[in-house]
């Protein structure tokens, strides 16, 4: 055997990582920090360790847990804003009203005070929406993508004409956004550190405010805990443990998986739902450096039309959805508490009606996937299970 030909053996024979391990290549004092990580994650709060007092969970795990700490979970949360439609339209997130994420829960002592069991909905808002709990799988790789290639990837203007024109969202000052079902946050560490304010209620350096009740301030003696109620060092530790939450390794395809390979990309869906990215090539962590990902997506916004309309976000209109990552889709059908949901809002139970449901600039794919013999729908959506 040529050597060349036995490092090909050894790369096809690497062990494929399990849900819930870290990437690869990693030096030993990255994965301390990925298992001191994984306990922060599965921290349980109360209300004398910083909770609430109003919130939707009382620790990361218990929101991203099947079928393991960074999968999905069975909760569905609710999010309102405010939009304005019109030639420069306006997306007001209701921050003055206590902001867009509506926390399902209260502590003990806000119910008492206040005489409430969740958080007001804001009477400003004019869009609601659902959202289910995504995994977190490879997510620090789609942190690592280069702005370059999502802008590379736009078409704001559809100038191929060929009825796909996604388009950046961009944070305030500027930075193309990626995490969220609108694209709104623009890094992973964001995106971690937020989650503990706007769902668990717990104030860190990054965030070391509470947030309102509905626009009024936390009443005197609900919230014992002096802010910030957690440290720096408990945010690093689980960004870290999400930055390198290795990606799920995709089924071997059969036949009929590799057929649906192929029909997926020939009825369009790989126009949005883009096979692979890239991570940036002198990123700092080496072990996230020039890797592909088989995210299956584009990170873009897409118009998906009416029907599936909600909320809007930063400069994302109502109608407008991230093209969400495919890797970890099979994940969505084997929740262990629950049935199976799809899509930003669980409303489809299955891979094939979250099909039936895209419209918008989804249509075409759409359409022809209704034409398709049974046969090669069944392919589709066997490739589809595989990831």
């Amino acid at each position: 055997m040529t050597l060349l030909g036995g490092l090909s053996l050894l790369a096809a024979c690497e062990k494929q990582p399990e849900l819930g391990d870290p990437i690869a290549g990693l030096t030993s004092e990255q994965r301390a920090q990925f298992e001191r990580g994984r306990k922060t994650f599965a921290e349980e709060f109360c209300t004398e360790t910083g909770l609430g007092p109003l919130f939707n969970g009382n620790s990361c795990a218990e929101c991203h847990e099947s079928p393991v700490a960074g999968g999905p979970g069975d909760e569905i949360e609710l999010h309102m804003t405010a939009f304005s439609p019109g030639e420069d339209p306006v997306c007001n997130p209701l921050i003055e009203q206590g902001g867009p994420v509506i926390q399902q829960d209260a502590t003990a002592a806000l119910r008492v005070a206040l005489r409430i069991k969740r958080e007001p909905e804001p009477s400003k808002a004019t869009g609601r929406g659902r959202r289910t709990t995504p995994d977190l799988f490879g997510f620090g790789l789609l942190d690592a993508v280069p702005e370059q290639t999502i802008m590379a990837l736009a078409d704001p203007d559809d100038r191929n004409h060929d009825g796909i024109s996604g388009r950046a969202n961009r944070t305030p000052d500027g930075r193309v956004g990626r995490f969220g079902r609108k694209a709104s946050v623009a890094s992973l560490h964001e995106f971690n550190d937020g989650a503990y304010l706007f769902e668990q209620g717990v104030t860190s350096p990054a965030f070391p405010t509470e947030e309102s009740i509905g626009g009024k301030p936390v009443p005197d003696g609900v919230d014992p805990v002096e802010e910030p109620e957690i440290t720096q060092e408990t945010l690093d530790a689980t960004d870290a443990f999400v930055r390198f939450l290795a990606p799920p390794a995709p089924k071997r395809l059969d036949a009929e998986g590799k057929r649906g390979k192929q029909v997926f990309t020939e009825i369009g869906c790989a126009a949005c739902h883009v096979p692979t990215l890239r991570t940036a090539a002198d990123h700092p962590v080496i072990a996230l450096r020039n890797k592909e990902v088989a995210a299956y997506t584009d990170l873009l916004l897409h118009d998906m039309g009416p029907e599936l309309a909600d909320i809007c976000l930063g400069i994302a209109t109502p109608s407008e959805f991230r093209t969400e990552p495919l890797m970890g889709l099979r994940l969505s059908e084997d929740i262990e508490e629950g049935e199976p949901r799809f899509l930003h809002d669980g409303r489809a139970k299955t891979i094939e009606e979250a099909i039936h449901l895209h419209g918008g600039e989804g249509t075409s794919s759409r359409d022809q996937f209704k034409l398709l013999t049974e046969a090669d729908r069944l392919a589709l959506v066997a490739f589809l299970r595989s990831l």
